[in-house]
């Protein structure tokens, strides 16, 4: 995969996972840098969730496959790009911008 471009919507099989952490294939946004994610064998997602209440700064309302569903910035993790499964499409820039700053509280930035 060479085009792996910040802010691309990923199928990404979360599996196998441990306790509390997202599970299953789901979409997740690309949110490393597009040089790094060329460069690395990682990549840093989101994962997206369709399923319950927004809660900025955790859980973000983004427009995804034609209806809300919730970037859930708290479970923000590196993958290996083994994990890709298809490109779904790509976040509008205004969600991005929104990701970004809920992201920056999350890490504390």
């Amino acid at each position: 995969m060479k085009n792996l471009k910040r802010g691309d919507v990923y199928w990404v099989n979360l599996d196998p996972t441990r306790g509390s952490e997202i599970r299953k294939t789901r979409p997740c946004i690309l949110v490393g840098a597009t040089p790094i994610n060329k460069a690395r064998r990682t990549v840093v997602v989101v994962p997206i969730s369709s399923s319950g209440v927004p809660r900025p700064p955790l859980a973000v309302p983004v427009n995804c496959f034609g209806k809300q569903a919730l970037a859930v910035c708290d479970q923000i993790r590196a993958i290996d790009k083994t994990r890709l499964v298809r490109r779904a499409e790509s976040l509008g820039k205004a969600d991005l911008a929104e990701l970004d700053k809920n992201l920056r509280q999350v890490l504390s930035l």
